[in-house]
């Protein structure tokens, strides 16, 4: 099945709602990546607030079953279902303000909630079904990565917090669910450093298609994928020294790609461990 055909087809049954401003492809499908796993993504920007009615019609006409309905919270309507075919489509609506507020907050606030950094990710990478004038403005704001945001991404990510300092204590005493956390805590914390370095808009919380946002970055360690992979494989001991070694890497990267950066108390606190 052609997904992306399949969205443009959805965005024309939407789009007949005139309370609709514009309507963007989002998710695996705009990048290409789709697989026999992926759903359909889309985001439609509204002027004013849903109702019930306007979230359920659409999916009536296309002869869909609701799967999730969710109220407004945390700023966004969201609501999945399954198409006749059994595809399952995954909107996510919002008011076009609060999506101009988010681009507000990350490029000019330097805001690295990430969150907001997804919507704005999504406008980055995503393909336009409807609006495409609203839209282009809006990719046209966050054409251009701050500096001011690489440095906030990566001062607050280096602090790897104090879980990562008992790190030989949880090794010594096999605990070994506290110890792999650490190492996913830590590895997340590595890569939203490595989005701030390579001035990439974080476009998943948890850094969904990890080997693809590996390749899309130009400043990063070397057999960076295949060494973050061997840490949640390998034996603890060796997990442990080469998640340090990759700490340091990335350190020597930052200090050399942004030398003013005062990063002094954080590498205090990294290299601290009992």
């Amino acid at each position: 099945m052609n997904l992306k055909q399949k969205a443009i087809d959805l965005a024309a049954v939407y789009k007949q709602n005139v309370k609709i401003e514009a309507i963007l492809l989002a998710g695996s499908v705009s990048r290409n990546l789709n697989d026999e796993h992926s759903d359909i993504e889309i985001h439609i920007l509204w002027e004013t607030p849903p109702e019930d009615q306007d979230r359920h019609l659409p999916i009536q006409l296309v002869g869909g079953s609701i799967l999730t309905y969710h109220p407004y919270e945390e700023e966004e309507w969201s609501e999945s279902f399954l198409t006749k075919e059994g595809m399952k489509v995954e909107i996510s609506n919002f008011l076009s303000f609060t999506v101009e507020r988010f681009i507000s907050d990350v490029v000019d606030r330097f805001e690295t909630n990430y969150d907001k950094q997804c919507v704005v990710a999504s406008i980055h990478d995503g393909v336009i079904l409807y609006g495409e004038e609203q839209i282009k403005e809006l990719k046209k704001r966050i054409s251009d990565y701050p500096l001011a945001l690489s440095k906030q991404m990566i001062s607050e990510n280096l602090w790897l917090g104090n879980r990562w300092n008992n790190r030989n204590a949880l090794l010594n005493r096999k605990d070994w669910l506290m110890l792999y956390e650490v190492f996913c805590e830590v590895q997340k914390k590595l890569f939203g450093v490595l989005f701030g370095l390579n001035q990439m808009y974080v476009h998943h919380p948890a850094f969904k298609w990890m080997n693809n946002n590996i390749e899309q970055m130009t400043i990063k360690p070397e057999k960076l994928y295949e060494r973050m992979s061997t840490i949640l494989i390998d034996s603890p001991e060796n997990s442990v020294k080469e998640l340090e070694a990759l700490i340091e890497e990335v350190l020597v990267l930052v200090e050399s790609y942004i030398p003013d950066l005062n990063l002094c108390e954080q590498k205090n606190q990294i290299r601290f461990a009992k």
